[in-house]
């Protein structure tokens, strides 16, 4: 009886130190060496900042901005602490509505738009978190954009596509664009247009 007793407890303590401790520490160490971006949340960061993550999505509803799909994560949009969705189904009339005032506040944003919806820009994820939206949401947004940053469309056009990840292995899911690092590319182009504007043209060497 002793024996046993002894035998088990000495099994649990070397299961709790490989599966409590080595694996945990060898499987993050391993994770730091090969993928460490990855590994640290997949952060990106800006002149030395984090701004955001490439994982989770952010709030943007400014006119000159690529707007991401709604998030139903409570307290605010996005967050990451709080993951989740709205739960409500198809039949259900609250979801309706959610969609149609949705809808509403795309249309008034761009009047003279016409086209359908894309369904990501009214609904929300399961997460409640993704960066991502399809390819037609980011065109559908590219008029607006462009009117009200002052930015052509060819060159919207342009940052769509570099921002977009193709499927995996060319066939596994949907190409996706990253909503978070589409902005930030955009907004950099804002603040180079801003800085030509207000610096002072220098005088060529005599």
């Amino acid at each position: 009886m002793i024996k046993d007793i002894k035998t088990a407890l000495l099994l649990f303590l070397v299961l709790a130190v490989m599966t409590g401790l080595i694996y945990p520490l060898a499987m993050t160490g391993i994770g730091q060496v090969v993928f460490p971006h990855q590994a640290n949340g997949s952060l990106i960061r800006q002149r030395g900042h984090v701004v955001g993550s490439s994982l989770i999505g952010q709030y943007f509803r400014e006119p000159q901005y690529f707007w991401s799909r709604p998030s139903a994560t409570s307290p605010v949009p996005y967050n990451g602490a709080g993951s989740g969705a709205s739960n409500l189904g198809p039949n259900n009339p609250v979801l309706a509505r959610h969609v149609a005032a949705r809808i509403k506040t795309l249309k008034a944003a761009d009047p003279a738009e016409k086209g359908p919806v894309p369904v990501d820009l009214v609904t929300s994820s399961a997460s409640g978190l993704d960066p991502d939206i399809s390819i037609a949401a980011a065109l559908y947004q590219v008029p607006r954009i462009a009117q009200a940053g002052g930015i052509d469309i060819v060159t919207l056009r342009h940052l769509v596509q570099q921002n977009t990840t193709e499927p995996l292995l060319g066939f596994i899911g949907e190409p996706v664009v990253n909503v978070v690092k589409l902005d930030l590319a955009l907004h950099d182009r804002y603040a180079a247009a801003h800085e030509a504007t207000v610096s002072p043209t220098k005088e060529p060497p005599s």
